[in-house]
C-alpha cells in the first residue's frame, strides 16, 4: 500500500557492496537468444558504462533490471532484493529508489516539464499535497541544469537538450539511489554532450548515486566511468576500466577502443588534462606543440 511506504528519500539506502547484481541471465525473443549466462555486478557509487555492438542488447539488460523485460532466466537483485524471485510488494518497495532517463526523454507531450516530474511522485506518494509536490518538482527541474522557467513548458517547447535534462529531472523526483541512462547524450553536439557528462558526474558525487549508463559515446567512456562493461557473445565479456580493457585482446575491444575514433577520444582527453595544467610552463608549451601540429590521415 501506497501509505505503509515512507516519504521521498526516508527509505534506508542500501549499504552492501553491489546494489545490482545480474546472475545467469537468459533473454530470448522468439527463437533469438539476446543474452546467454549474462552475469554483472555493479559496484555502490560508481558509474558503470555499457557498451556493445548492434543487437547485443544493452538495453534490453537495462529493461531487465527494472523490471519492463522478463528474463527466460537468472536472478536480478537489485539494492538487496530479488526482482526475479521476490513479491510484488518487495519488487514495488524498490522501484521507487531507482530513476531512468530512457533516449529522448521519453516525456508525455501533452503534460508540462512540471507535470512530467510530478508523474513518479503521484504515483508512488499520492499523499503528497499539490504544493509541496509543485515545489519538489520546481527543485528537480533546477537541479537538472534548466532554467526554472522550464517548468511551465512543453515537451514541444524544448531543444533536444533540454528535453534529455527535463527527462532527468523527472528520473530524479523520488531522490534515487540508482540511475539509469541510455544513450543520454545520443544527438547532442560534443559542447551539449559534455555539459551533461559534467552534470551527471556532479549529481553522481553530491546526490551519492550510483549510475548505469548505456552509451556509445567514447568521450563519455573516458571522462566519467570508473568502469565499464563490456557486451559480446551474448554475455558480459569484460568489466574494467577503460585502460585496462584498452589490453585486452578481444577484436571488438580493440576495434572499439583503439580504433581512429578511440584514439581520437583519447587525445581529446590527453589535451583536455594538459589544459588543466596550463599555469604550469611545461604543460602549457606542450599544449602549443600539440595545437600546431599538423593532423595525419590513417594510412590505408
Amino acid at each position: 500500500m501506497a501509505d505503509d511506504l515512507p516519504p521521498p528519500g526516508q527509505h534506508e539506502r542500501f549499504r552492501g557492496e553491489y546494489p545490482i547484481v545480474v546472475e545467469g541471465l537468459i533473454n530470448r525473443f522468439g527463437e533469438q537468444t539476446v543474452h546467454d549466462g549474462l552475469d554483472l555486478k555493479v559496484r555502490r557509487g560508481e558509474i558503470i558504462g555499457v557498451v556493445g555492438g548492434s543487437g547485443t542488447g544493452k538495453s534490453v539488460l537495462m529493461r531487465s533490471i527494472i523490471g519492463l523485460q522478463l528474463p527466460a532466466a537468472g536472478d536480478i537483485t537489485v539494492l538487496g532484493r530479488s526482482l526475479t524471485d521476490g513479491e510484488p510488494d518487495d519488487v514495488r518497495g524498490v522501484r521507487n529508489r531507482w530513476g531512468v532517463l530512457f533516449q529522448g526523454g521519453a516525456l508525455f507531450s501533452t503534460l508540462t516539464v512540471g507535470e512530467n516530474v510530478e508523474v513518479p511522485l503521484k504515483q508512488f506518494y499520492p499523499e503528497i499535497g499539490d504544493t509541496l509536490r509543485h515545489e519538489i518538482a520546481r527543485y528537480k527541474v533546477v537541479l537538472s541544469g534548466l532554467a526554472e522557467e522550464a517548468v511551465k513548458k512543453y515537451p514541444n517547447e524544448l531543444s533536444g537538450g533540454m528535453k534529455k535534462r527535463a527527462g532527468l529531472a523527472r528520473a530524479l523526483a523520488l531522490d534515487p539511489e540508482l540511475l539509469f541512462l541510455d544513450e543520454p547524450t545520443a544527438g547532442l553536439d560534443p559542447i551539449g554532450a559534455a555539459a551533461f557528462d559534467r552534470l551527471t558526474l556532479e549529481l553522481k558525487k553530491t546526490l551519492g548515486l550510483t549510475v548505469f549508463l548505456i552509451t556509445h559515446d567514447l568521450d563519455t567512456l573516458h571522462e566519467i566511468c570508473d568502469r565499464v562493461a563490456v557486451l559480446a557473445d551474448k554475455r558480459v565479456i569484460a568489466v574494467d576500466t577503460v585502460p585496462n580493457l584498452m589490453q585486452l585482446d578481444h577484436p571488438w575491444i580493440q576495434e572499439y577502443f583503439n580504433g581512429p575514433r578511440g584514439r581520437a577520444a583519447l587525445t581529446a582527453q590527453a589535451l583536455d588534462e594538459l589544459r588543466r595544467h596550463m599555469d604550469q610552463p611545461v604543460a602549457a608549451h606542450a599544449v602549443k606543440a600539440l595545437d600546431n601540429f599538423p593532423a595525419t590521415k590513417d594510412k590505408a
